[in-house]
């Protein structure tokens, strides 16, 4: 059990207060060298969301600065901190609306105009989204503050993904769809919110010292801290219910097709699952499907919880000529 302690104790590999809190510094200001980073940074993740390339998406987020202002904003309410509190919310607030308008500038000046896979991943965040920001801003400080600092830093830059949403964001605003707007900015919310809480808790779990002692700001701190992370986690417990729910429904139905949709004279060309109208819609090929049929097919949904799922069913005899047609050609 010493061992086991002593094998988890924090205090061995923190450095000092000193060294901590320059580092933090260093990583908030958005000027000169870092402003142009930013930029280019925000560049190569549109082109990456653009053409559909994971690699070219995780190479901007390694290099992204991004992640300094966040894990200042945390440290400095973990420490009662105000000055650099206002310094971090200030770098913040300059990087994000840089970011934002450089992506809504190169998608409007972008000949692709397309929804890939990757910008689409951006627009609907969730509470696992929350749990990867939070455990990513652990890893973060916890990196920040020891001697050791390693490579843990770009992991947390590409496991909470802070560019993506940004540059999915302007491709909303580009656009002028509100949907992709407001849900990839939600999801930046979230990944700063639960980066930043982290970072606080670390720095009581590391007994970081505090800069004003006295119980009312170190209470003023855990206030703001916490009426935040609970403003932003409500509605991402909604939206991680609702995937979990589209999650069920999509496996539901595709085993419901998979195994109570296949009929030996008539062939499935088509299957479309609808979540949001609770829908599934069959396109058969063949023959006449006799009445009797349709309610064997419909009798056995309940079997896979689609008590509440509209089943339709359609049927092309035609096709199912024309097929048969060339088999026979080619036999």
């Amino acid at each position: 059990i010493a061992r086991l302690k002593e094998a988890f104790d924090l205090r061995r590999d923190k450095d000092f207060l000193h060294r901590i809190v320059e580092t933090i510094e260093s990583g908030i200001q958005f000027r000169g060298v870092n402003l142009y980073i930013l930029i280019f940074a925000i560049l190569i993740c549109s082109l990456g969301l653009d053409i559909n390339s994971t690699a070219v998406i995780i190479g901007a987020m390694l290099i992204s600065p991004l992640m300094g202002p966040i894990i200042g904003l945390g440290f400095a309410l973990g420490t009662t901190n105000w000055d650099l509190l206002l310094n971090a919310g200030r770098n913040y607030l300059i990087a994000t609306a840089l970011a934002l308008t450089t992506s809504t500038l190169y998608f409007l000046l972008s000949p692709l105009d397309l929804e890939q896979s990757e910008l689409l991943m951006r627009t609907q965040p969730s509470i696992y989204d929350v749990l990867i920001a939070f455990f990513g801003g652990f890893a973060g400080i916890m990196a920040t503050s020891s001697k050791l600092k390693g490579n843990v830093i770009p992991g947390v830059a590409i496991a909470t993904a802070l560019m993506p949403p940004l540059c999915t964001a302007g491709f909303g605003l580009a656009e002028m769809n509100t949907t992709y707007l407001f849900g990839a900015l939600y999801l930046y919310i979230i990944n700063t919110v639960f980066i930043g809480m982290a970072t606080f808790l670390a720095c009581r779990l590391l007994r970081i010292p505090v800069k004003q002692t006295e119980p009312e700001n170190i209470n003023k701190a855990k206030k703001i801290a916490g009426t935040i992370a609970l403003v932003t986690f409500l509605p991402a417990v909604y939206l991680g219910f609702n995937l979990l729910q589209k999650t069920r429904f999509n496996n539901n139905a595709k085993s419901f097709i998979e195994q109570a949709c296949v009929l030996e004279d008539n062939y499935l060309f088509s299957s479309k699952v609808d979540f949001d109208h609770k829908t599934i819609e069959l396109v058969y090929g063949g023959g006449d499907i006799s009445d009797s049929t349709v309610q064997m097919i419909l009798s056995k949904k309940d079997q896979f919880n689609l008590q509440k799922a509209n089943i339709q069913i359609n049927y092309q005899k035609r096709i199912k000529q024309t097929i048969l047609g060339i088999e026979k050609t080619n036999l």
